[in-house]
Protein backbone atom coordinates (compact mmCIF):
# COMPACT_ATOMS: atom_id res chain seq x y z
CA UNK A 1 0.00 0.00 0.00
CA UNK A 2 1.28 3.68 -0.30
CA UNK A 3 2.53 5.13 2.40
CA UNK A 4 0.73 8.97 3.08
CA UNK A 5 3.26 11.95 2.10
CA UNK A 6 4.19 13.24 5.96
CA UNK A 7 3.05 17.23 6.14
CA UNK A 8 5.14 19.22 8.27
CA UNK A 9 4.06 21.79 10.90
CA UNK A 10 6.92 23.85 9.29
CA UNK A 11 4.42 24.42 6.02
CA UNK A 12 1.50 25.21 8.39
CA UNK A 13 3.69 27.76 10.27
CA UNK A 14 4.70 29.52 7.29
CA UNK A 15 1.96 29.55 5.65
CA UNK A 16 0.24 31.25 9.07
CA UNK A 17 3.74 33.84 8.79
CA UNK A 18 2.47 34.37 5.18
CA UNK A 19 -0.76 35.12 6.61
CA UNK A 20 0.35 37.45 9.09
CA UNK A 21 2.62 38.97 7.29
CA UNK A 22 -0.04 39.60 4.60
CA UNK A 23 -2.60 41.27 6.79
CA UNK A 24 0.22 43.74 8.00
CA UNK A 25 1.22 44.73 4.93
CA UNK A 26 -2.74 45.69 4.35
CA UNK A 27 -2.78 47.17 7.85
CA UNK A 28 0.67 49.17 6.90
CA UNK A 29 -0.99 50.37 3.49
CA UNK A 30 -4.26 51.67 5.23
CA UNK A 31 -2.33 53.61 7.66
CA UNK A 32 0.37 55.28 5.17
CA UNK A 33 -2.53 56.38 2.70
CA UNK A 34 -4.17 57.67 6.17
CA UNK A 35 -1.45 59.63 7.03
CA UNK A 36 -0.12 60.80 3.08
CA UNK A 37 -2.50 63.32 2.91
CA UNK A 38 -1.19 65.03 6.04
CA UNK A 39 2.05 64.11 7.03
CA UNK A 40 5.42 65.27 7.97
CA UNK A 41 8.34 64.11 5.93
CA UNK A 42 9.89 61.95 8.32
CA UNK A 43 6.63 60.38 9.52
CA UNK A 44 5.74 59.37 5.91
CA UNK A 45 8.74 58.03 5.43
CA UNK A 46 9.13 55.16 8.63
CA UNK A 47 6.00 54.66 7.31
CA UNK A 48 7.00 54.20 3.95
CA UNK A 49 10.06 52.04 5.02
CA UNK A 50 7.84 50.10 7.35
CA UNK A 51 5.58 49.27 4.81
CA UNK A 52 8.32 48.31 2.08
CA UNK A 53 10.07 45.98 4.73
CA UNK A 54 6.57 44.12 5.51
CA UNK A 55 5.89 43.58 2.07
CA UNK A 56 9.37 42.28 1.04
CA UNK A 57 9.01 39.93 4.24
CA UNK A 58 5.44 39.00 2.98
CA UNK A 59 7.34 38.18 -0.68
CA UNK A 60 9.82 36.22 0.95
CA UNK A 61 7.65 34.44 2.92
CA UNK A 62 5.32 33.82 -0.13
CA UNK A 63 8.35 32.57 -2.19
CA UNK A 64 9.37 29.99 0.65
CA UNK A 65 5.62 28.82 0.43
CA UNK A 66 4.93 28.10 -2.86
CA UNK A 67 8.73 26.10 -3.67
CA UNK A 68 7.49 24.07 -0.55
CA UNK A 69 4.26 23.06 -2.19
CA UNK A 70 5.83 22.51 -5.40
CA UNK A 71 8.81 20.09 -3.51
CA UNK A 72 5.58 18.34 -2.27
CA UNK A 73 3.60 18.26 -5.41
CA UNK A 74 6.97 16.33 -6.78
CA UNK A 75 7.16 14.12 -4.00
CA UNK A 76 3.21 12.96 -4.58
CA UNK A 77 4.16 13.16 -8.28
CA UNK A 78 7.00 10.57 -7.31
CA UNK A 79 4.40 8.71 -5.18
CA UNK A 80 1.77 7.98 -7.19
CA UNK A 81 4.67 6.99 -9.92
CA UNK A 82 6.28 4.66 -8.10
CA UNK A 83 2.53 3.33 -6.95
CA UNK A 84 1.35 2.76 -10.21
CA UNK A 85 4.69 0.56 -11.60
CA UNK A 86 4.68 -1.36 -8.27
CA UNK A 87 0.49 -1.95 -8.97
CA UNK A 88 -0.41 -1.50 -12.24
CA UNK A 89 -3.63 -3.61 -12.23
CA UNK A 90 -4.47 -1.69 -9.62
CA UNK A 91 -3.78 1.64 -11.51
CA UNK A 92 -5.75 0.61 -14.09
CA UNK A 93 -8.75 -1.01 -12.02
CA UNK A 94 -8.93 2.08 -10.01
CA UNK A 95 -8.47 4.26 -13.42
CA UNK A 96 -11.91 2.37 -14.41
CA UNK A 97 -14.00 3.08 -11.70
CA UNK A 98 -13.40 6.30 -11.36
CA UNK A 99 -14.44 6.55 -15.03
CA UNK A 100 -17.45 4.80 -14.49
CA UNK A 101 -18.68 6.52 -11.41
CA UNK A 102 -17.81 9.78 -13.73
CA UNK A 103 -20.22 8.65 -16.46
CA UNK A 104 -22.72 7.60 -14.22
CA UNK A 105 -22.69 11.03 -13.05
CA UNK A 106 -22.84 13.20 -16.30
CA UNK A 107 -25.63 10.29 -17.30
CA UNK A 108 -27.64 11.41 -14.54
CA UNK A 109 -27.64 15.12 -15.54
Amino acid sequence: MMEPIPTTSGARAARDQLMDDLRTVIADAEVWLRQSGNAAGEEFQAAKARFERTLQNAKADLAVLEERALEKAKEAAKATDTYVRENPWKAVGLGAAIGVVVGMLIARK
